[in-house]
C-alpha cells in the first residue's frame, strides 16, 4: 500500500510539473494579463482583487494558489476557472507569478 500511495505522489508531482506547449502558454499569459488583470490590476498589483505580485503571494502555498484559481474564492468576485484551465495550467501560473518575482527588483 506504502509503495502505491509514493508512486502517485510522484506521478502526480511529475503531471504538475509538466509545461503547457508554447501555443497554450501564450494563451494563459493573455488570460492572466486580461481576465486575471481585470480585477487584480493591469500590472497584477491589486484593484478589485488583491495582489498577484510574487513578493505578496510567496507566503501563500501552492496548493492554496491552484484552488484559489480554480474554485475561486467563495462571497468575492474571484470566479472559478477550472471550466477554462486546468489544475496544471493553474499550477504553471502560479510559477509564473512567483518567477516574477525576480524581475519586480
Amino acid at each position: 500500500m506504502k509503495v502505491l500511495i509514493i508512486a502517485l505522489v510522484i506521478l502526480s508531482t511529475s503531471a504538475m510539473a509538466a509545461e503547457p506547449t508554447q501555443k497554450r502558454q501564450q494563451a494563459l499569459k493573455n488570460i492572466l494579463k486580461h481576465d486575471c488583470g481585470s480585477c487584480h490590476g493591469l500590472t497584477l498589483k491589486g484593484g478589485l482583487g488583491s495582489s498577484l505580485l510574487a513578493k505578496d503571494i510567496a507566503n501563500k502555498s501552492d496548493d492554496f494558489l491552484v484552488e484559489t484559481i480554480l474554485k475561486g474564492r467563495k462571497d468575492t468576485a474571484m470566479p472559478p476557472w477550472q471550466a477554462f484551465i486546468s489544475k496544471q495550467e493553474a499550477f504553471w501560473i502560479v510559477q509564473k507569478l512567483l518567477r516574477k518575482k525576480d524581475q519586480e527588483k
